[in-house]
């Protein structure tokens, strides 16, 4: 399953028509500790870049950004009682929500991993 990145630090995980979208490792350190977790309803539409959720930790709140357009299936409802899975695993159970695509061809604007690793590289 190809895993794409933004340079918001949200990555997105494809397979077939359906993504699953959270913050990556980067962001979470930034972060510090997570202490709030926001994820947006089954049935929301997003175009992307839309916000779609909100994370607080002690330092600052941030916003989600949906990286592709789509139809929220499901959100992660174990961040509501551990928000901390974001710093735990970022990029595995910490995910925050799932996307119903609209239009694959939004994941060819996005970075792979190499790419990313640069980008992240140059900050």
């Amino acid at each position: 399953m190809p895993r794409f990145f933004t340079q918001d630090h949200e990555w997105i995980d494809a397979d077939g028509d359906t993504a699953t979208v959270g913050i990556t490792e980067y962001a979470q350190g930034q972060l510090g500790d997570i202490v709030f977790v926001e994820t947006p309803d089954a049935g929301k539409e997003f175009a992307r870049g839309d916000d779609a959720a909100v994370v607080e930790s002690v330092k600052a709140a941030s916003d989600v950004y949906s990286p592709v357009s789509g139809t929220v299936t499901e959100a992660n409802g174990d961040l509501d009682d551990s928000p901390e899975l974001v710093n735990e695993d970022p990029e595995g159970r910490g995910w925050f929500f799932k996307l119903a695509l609209k239009d694959r061809r939004e994941l060819d604007g996005l970075m792979d991993e190499t790419k990313y690793k640069a980008f992240v590289d140059g900050l």
